[in-house]
């Protein structure tokens, strides 16, 4: 997700709240000697290169382009030009003293038409085997994500991509096992899908991201994002067969999958019907992924009640898959931002509702706002929120956390000078209140977490869309 650049028309989006200064301060509290510090990047959103070297065509690339522009008219055709400043910008890092570098490969660089039957390119491998080497020259970890919502269009182009579940799965894992091939004897910590409810609800229902479907693009909003989701658990579960059975032995190495989730607060604490809706709106948004892939379990209940026969079912010997696997998930990469109240919506649900007819928002029934504001309507400063999704993460799933993504767009940044952007005082509240709510959480909750990835290391490319729903988490 990108969460620093937000722009409308010429001006950051502000909006007004309560202020910082009416949360408590940083206390720097103690975090376990063996914590681990990095940061996080994606390829289409820093790379740059897209047409250097043999790399194909992503969705991204295509979706980037369309016209009317769906980006603002931009695109990550250059992005922060990281494809050819790798050497430079591992030297940046090192000098940040970071211990880890979460980064994603680009599916197209590997495989430029992506399918399983599609030649390889060589100069996309080396590519990463350079960046791979140069991290591990400056004595970086390199965690690596093997699909960050840039498809290879052809294979979307071929038989709809996650639409069809048989086709990707072979796909994805024939990619996969190239990537656990060329770079597995360095790379001992691998993501499969980074924000699968991304991919599902952003662009198979809302389509604001990539491939960009929708109801008003013609498309069926009703069933696709649940279509997309089974496929994703399914090729998540295929690929850690195949790295658990063929190259975990010999390369010692692990592998999982990172989900992005707000805590849900309910909008009126003494209803039960708020506080059911606010449990509900994180299995819609949680244990839809959660549930199959750390429980071995099918979809939350509540899922398979409301959905019916909108959500796949899965098989009896993929339910046991799911069982066999589901401890070889080694850690649970959390990606957070901030937190919402769920209401309860009066009323049937629409015929499409995708969040358990819960509406979000940042305020209460009685006008309490949540949290102040940042640079992003949706996105409000709440540590609180933080250490209560940690805590009910572990609690459901038991598996090690690591924090793969947090941070934020400070308010009114792009109207700064360069000096007054530096000194973001702001972003280093914000971290710092959410790092003393991962102390919380490990100290007085019991909840195990072995690291911090801020995001993002770079000013990366962003897009906006002029949605208001704060229900949607808007931006790359």
């Amino acid at each position: 997700m990108n969460i620093n650049m937000f722009k409308s028309g010429d001006s950051l989006l502000e909006v007004k709240g309560p202020s910082l200064d009416e949360l408590p301060p940083v206390q720097e509290l103690p975090l376990p000697p063996n914590f681990v510090w990095g940061a996080a990047t994606a390829a289409y959103q820093i790379e740059g290169g897209a047409y250097q070297d043999g790399k194909g065509k992503s969705i991204w690339d295509t979706f980037s382009h369309l016209e009317p522009s769906r980006t603002n008219g931009e695109n990550g055709d250059v992005a922060c030009d990281h494809f050819n400043r790798v050497a430079e910008d591992v030297k940046l890092m090192a000098s940040y003293g970071m211990e880890v570098y979460r980064f994603s490969i680009a599916w197209t660089r590997i495989i430029p038409l992506g399918g399983r039957h599609d030649p390889m390119n060589e100069q996309g491998i080396s590519f990463y085997n350079n960046l791979i080497d140069q991290l591990l020259l400056h004595h970086i970890e390199p965690v690596v994500t093997l699909y960050h919502w840039d498809c290879p269009q052809e294979v979307y182009d071929r038989y709809g991509a996650f639409l069809n579940k048989e086709e990707f799965q072979a796909d994805f894992e024939h990619y996969a096992r190239i990537c656990f091939s060329r770079f597995g004897d360095r790379v001992k910590k691998w993501v499969t899908f980074n924000e699968p409810y991304i991919i599902a609800i952003f662009g198979h229902h809302s389509g604001v991201l990539a491939p960009g479907h929708s109801t008003a693009t013609g498309r069926d909003s009703r069933t696709e994002p649940w279509q997309v989701g089974h496929t994703l658990i399914l090729s998540h579960a295929a690929v850690v067969q195949a790295y658990t059975t063929d190259f975990q032995i010999s390369q010692k190495g692990e592998i999982s999958i990172v989900l992005n989730g707000h805590f849900y607060e309910p909008w009126d604490p003494s209803s039960d019907l708020h506080i059911e809706a606010a449990q509900r709106r994180l299995e819609f948004y949680i244990g839809w992924f959660g549930d199959p892939i750390f429980l071995g379990q099918d979809y939350p209940e509540t899922m398979k009640s409301r959905l019916g026969d909108r959500l796949p079912r899965f098989t009896t010997g993929e339910l046991e898959l799911l069982r066999r696997l589901a401890p070889h998930n080694a850690f649970y990469g959390m990606n957070h931002y901030s937190t919402k109240y769920a209401r309860a919506l009066p009323g049937p649900p629409a015929d499409d509702d995708c969040t358990g007819n819960v509406e979000e928002g940042s305020t209460d029934c009685q006008g309490k706002e949540i949290g102040p504001a940042t640079g992003m309507p949706w996105l409000r400063v709440t540590p609180v929120g933080f250490r209560k999704l940690m805590k009910w993460v572990w609690d459901r799933y038991h598996v090690p956390i690591i924090i793969t993504e947090n941070g934020c767009p400070c308010p009114g940044e792009n109207k700064m000078t360069l000096e007054q952007a530096l000194d973001d005082k702001f972003r280093v509240r914000y971290i710092g209140l959410y790092l003393d709510a991962i102390s919380h959480a490990i100290n007085e909750d019991g909840v195990q977490v072995l690291g911090y990835y801020v995001w993002s290391l770079m000013d990366n490319f962003g897009t906006l869309y002029t949605v208001f729903d704060s229900s949607l988490p808007i931006g790359l």
